[in-house]
């Protein structure tokens, strides 16, 4: 990680606080990397309110991005301290139900 441990611990916090930025973490736990188009339409949130939020996300560290012709990918960060991942786990339990992203990723990302 970039950030010293100090800065990140608080950065982590901090992204936390936000509904959208915690469904994002969420959504990326359990379905590992995705488009941010797939991303848009869980979130039912205006697409430049979701690129800023996973710009703060990936600012943070928590993200990493690929791009793909004109398409941003966005996955947790590989090297997240382990008690930072267990913490994204809790919080995931006790969120609620999200609608299932699909399987293969949105249409526009496939062409």
């Amino acid at each position: 990680m970039q950030l010293d441990q100090q800065a990140f611990f608080e950065a982590f916090f901090e992204v936390l606080s936000d509904p959208i930025r915690r469904r994002i973490l969420a959504l990326l736990l359990i379905h590992d990397e995705r488009c941010v188009c797939d991303l848009n339409a869980v979130l039912d949130a205006p697409q430049p309110k979701v690129s800023r939020h996973l710009g703060v996300l990936r600012e943070a560290g928590l993200v990493l991005t690929r791009r793909e012709g004109v398409w941003m990918h966005y996955r947790l960060h590989p090297e997240l301290p382990a008690w930072a991942v267990r913490v994204l786990w809790h919080m995931n339990e006790g969120m609620p139900i999200e609608a299932a992203l699909p399987d293969q990723g949105c249409q526009a990302c496939a062409a």
